[in-house]
């Protein structure tokens, strides 16, 4: 999951009841694992005083930045759209070092291209 971000920035009030989220996420960033995928990524913890929601920041490798409501969240989904966007950074990553144009544009008759291999439907088979 690190691997994808330059930076990780965790902010709760230790009394707020609402922290489950941040220190689940936190001990899923101080993971071994998770450390070796990108020891440069900092993950910096602030410990708040006042009454303002826990949130979880987090900036990806190409700069974007990105906060959750850590209150409503829970850090396994976090988890998982980090991923999500990680993995279509590398697919654009691809793309650009292969000198292929970026966001890749499919042409509309492209799209209705029946798939090599696959049987047309018939129009009888359509309207089931």
């Amino acid at each position: 999951m690190l691997k994808f971000l330059s930076r990780v920035r965790i902010e709760f009030n230790a009394l707020d009841p609402r922290t489950a989220s941040c220190m689940e996420f936190l001990a899923q960033c101080n993971a071994r694992k998770a450390k070796e995928s990108n020891p440069g990524c900092q993950v910096m913890v602030k410990r708040r005083t006042d009454d303002h929601p826990p949130q979880i920041t987090v900036t990806f490798v190409n700069g974007i930045e990105e906060v959750f409501d850590a209150t409503s969240t829970p850090a396994q989904t976090i988890r998982n759209m980090i991923l999500e966007k990680g993995q279509h950074l590398e697919t654009e990553q691809m793309f650009r070092e292969a000198g292929e144009a970026w966001p890749v544009i499919i042409p509309e008759e492209e799209l209705r291209q029946p798939a090599p291999g696959v049987k047309p439907r018939k129009a009888e088979e359509k309207r089931q």
